[in-house]
């Protein structure tokens, strides 16, 4: 699908939205990784400190939507003395293409890391065609 690109580090980045948000919470763009193999594409996320109970998955109008929230009592009363990452949930949008098959997407959640295995549809996948 996809020629292949020089990859590089991305540092993150907040959720810019047009809509407010009614929780004083920071959110953020997960950095996520795209393979393609003959049958599916893999989407991998990034959302550290988020449990798999705590990721909600939705299609709507051919729009996947993930979202990861943090246990912020994990955090509560803590001072830190020194900090590069800042903590706040995690919201990152894909249109899909009809040439995958939306209905059969397959989740896993381990260790922050989230990866979904969305299977191509079949008029997508290659086909060797016999010589005779």
């Amino acid at each position: 699908m996809a020629a292949a690109q020089d990859l590089e580090v991305q540092k993150k980045r907040p959720v810019q939205s047009k809509e407010e948000s009614t929780a004083p919470v920071n959110m953020f763009v997960p950095i996520t990784d795209i393979f393609e193999t003959e049958d599916a594409l893999t989407v991998v996320v990034e959302m550290p400190g988020v449990e798999k109970g705590n990721v909600d998955i939705s299609i709507k109008e051919r729009i996947l939507s993930i979202d990861g929230r943090l246990d912020f009592e994990k955090y509560a009363g803590m001072q830190p003395l020194y900090t590069e990452y800042n903590i706040g949930n995690f919201h990152r949008r894909f249109s899909l293409s009809s040439k995958v098959d939306a209905s059969n997407i397959r989740a896993e959640m381990r260790d922050g890391l989230l990866t979904l295995t969305i299977p191509k549809a079949e008029e997508a996948k290659a086909q060797r065609i016999e010589v005779s």
